[in-house]
């Protein structure tokens, strides 16, 4: 939108009472305003061009390749490199130290110097160091039976078998696409501001959407056949994600405010709308029917998230009814309020629905998405002000009982091997000495307890620095009311799960896949645009999209 447009019209925003509990948050669906879409849109927008400059890959599938696109006024590569991975190496798991590919997201477009030097670190991971030029680093691990399938079907003049695309849905699994400065790699400050990729995570977007060309080209040159655009399309990404995610949605609480922010700016928006042309009608009753054919396809082993998607399933013909008789005025607004009666993730799948149809009125929240300040400065006039922000917004941190073992159970640590995070028992198990600082609830409450008598706050804080963090997220949610996850992140009750969801699916994440509380698998860019898409209605139409979209 452009400066001098008015702001459209809104209806109060869902409070963060309802919208930040875990369990809320591990129901939430890919939006419009998704870091996926938000690329897409910006390289359909630009006219990119997808090309692949170099491909040394053998008969074997092994070897190097280049990717290079502009965006923003920028040329960027990935460096794709591809090596013989024996059977008895190949996991997802963190402590892995090979993998089938490997990848950089280079600045600019690299010489053959500097495709040598990635040709040799890249594969080594973690083990290697890297430079500045070096943007996102990423491996992957093949998806063995269906990527074979696919090359066989190829190699024999067949298209893969269309059941079996949409049961895995990816030729390859990430197991990280690391940024942000680690292990060498170009620190955020150094990219933040341009456009293109200044918007959060967008070069590591980026970067899936690159590898994901990457392995359609690879099955395409190992079968010697092209791939059914169709078929293409329904193969996205697969990713493989743990706790290492899950901490930094607390680490990050401006930024997490700045999402969930632009999330429920965008729903009060279309909530607000007086009428629905017939053409925005149809439209949502075309994406429900979409959104149908998603769930029937989404399947996981895991009984409980399993009987999840089957209430959803059983809950969606309700919404499509009311979509079909929806009244002449607020008609959003009435489908909202009857989505009250379902499930948490039936009510958070219609949310992700009625966005679809506005870009014209929610398009532009994508650019208040990032976080460029941080955490404001803790300022409190005096002891009674901080009581009371304690009071209004942490009210329910104050009713745990952190003297029970249960509301204290877990506490969250890094590995010294990984530098990862992981999650351990206080009571069985050696490092609460360690504790990463992720106990939010139980630091504010200790620090409202701390209160009762001080009338001196400067003295206070002068005397008791251990107070300092949870004086900070005190402060911070008083101007960015979603920052707070509301819920006891130590208790024995915690899913990190819900924390894992709610970021993937910013990210713009389907096909979720739990394999315990602490891990799940994902699809990323599963009916995304393919590069030749990027000029053609696809580019932008491609929410829960199915091989029949």
């Amino acid at each position: 939108m452009k400066d001098h447009a008015p702001m459209p019209p809104q209806t109060e925003l869902r409070p963060p009472s309802l919208v930040m509990r875990l369990g809320r948050m591990g129901a939430a669906f890919p939006t419009r305003l998704s870091f996926l879409r938000v690329l897409t849109r910006r390289l359909a927008r630009e006219g990119a061009r997808l090309t692949r400059p170099v491909w040394r890959i053998d008969a074997q599938g092994y070897g190097h390749a280049v990717y290079s696109i502009a965006l923003g006024g920028h040329d960027y590569s990935l460096v794709a490199v591809s090596t013989h991975l024996p059977d008895e190496m190949r996991t997802d798991r963190v402590i892995a130290t090979a993998w089938d590919t490997s990848y950089v997201l280079y600045d600019g477009v690299p010489d053959a110097a500097e495709i040598d030097r990635i040709r040799a670190t890249a594969p080594k991971q973690e083990a290697a160091r890297f430079t500045e030029r070096d943007l996102v680093l990423s491996r992957a691990n093949k998806s063995v039976r269906l990527f074979a399938h696919v090359v066989d079907r190829l190699r024999a003049g067949l298209q893969p078998d269309a059941d079996l695309i949409n049961g895995v849905g990816y030729l390859m699994r990430t197991t990280a696409v690391y940024g942000n400065g680690k292990f060498g790699i170009a620190d955020r400050a150094q990219i933040e501001g341009r456009p293109g990729i200044d918007g959060p995570f967008a070069a590591e977007m980026l970067t899936v959407w690159m590898i994901r060309s990457f392995t359609h080209d690879l099955v395409e040159h190992l079968g010697g056949a092209a791939l059914d655009p169709r078929l293409k399309r329904h193969l996205g990404i697969g990713n493989s994600t743990g706790l290492g995610m899950a901490p930094f949605l607390v680490s990050h609480p401006v930024l997490l405010n700045n999402w969930i922010t632009a999330r429920e700016t965008a729903l009060a928006r279309v909530r607000a709308l007086p009428t629905l042309p017939p053409a925005q009608r149809d439209r949502l009753i075309r994406l429900a029917d979409r959104a149908a054919a998603h769930l029937a396809e989404w399947q996981v082993p895991d009984p409980h998230h399993q009987s999840r998607i089957d209430l959803l399933r059983a809950e969606w013909p309700a919404v499509r009814d009311v979509l079909a008789d929806l009244p002449g005025t607020h008609p959003i607004e009435a489908l909202i309020r009857a989505a009250q009666a379902y499930s948490p993730d039936t009510q958070e799948l219609c949310v992700a629905l009625v966005l679809e149809p506005f870009g014209d009125i929610v398009d532009d929240l994508s650019d208040q998405m990032a976080d460029p300040l941080g955490p404001p400065v803790s300022d409190f006039g005096s002891i009674a002000a901080l009581r009371a922000a304690i009071e209004t917004h942490f009210g329910w941190a104050l009713r745990f009982d952190f003297d029970h073992a249960a509301q204290q159970r877990r506490f969250w640590y890094v590995s010294e091997e990984k530098l990862e995070p992981r999650i351990g028992d206080r009571f069985t198990e050696p490092g609460a000495e360690r504790e990463s600082p992720l106990d939010i609830a139980r630091r504010v409450q200790a620090l409202y307890r701390a209160l009762d008598g001080v009338d001196d706050l400067r003295a206070f804080r002068a005397a008791l620095p251990q107070h300092e963090l949870a004086l900070m997220r005190v402060a911070c949610v008083l101007r960015h009311p979603y920052s707070e996850i509301r819920d006891n992140l130590i208790a024995d009750t915690c899913l990190p799960i819900d924390m894992l969801r709610c970021k993937l699916a910013f990210f713009g994440a389907t096909k979720f896949d739990p394999k315990s509380d602490r891990w799940t698998r994902i699809a990323l860019a599963q009916g995304a645009p393919l590069p030749e898409d990027l000029g053609t209605d696809r580019a932008d139409d491609w929410w829960l999209a199915g091989l029949t979209a």
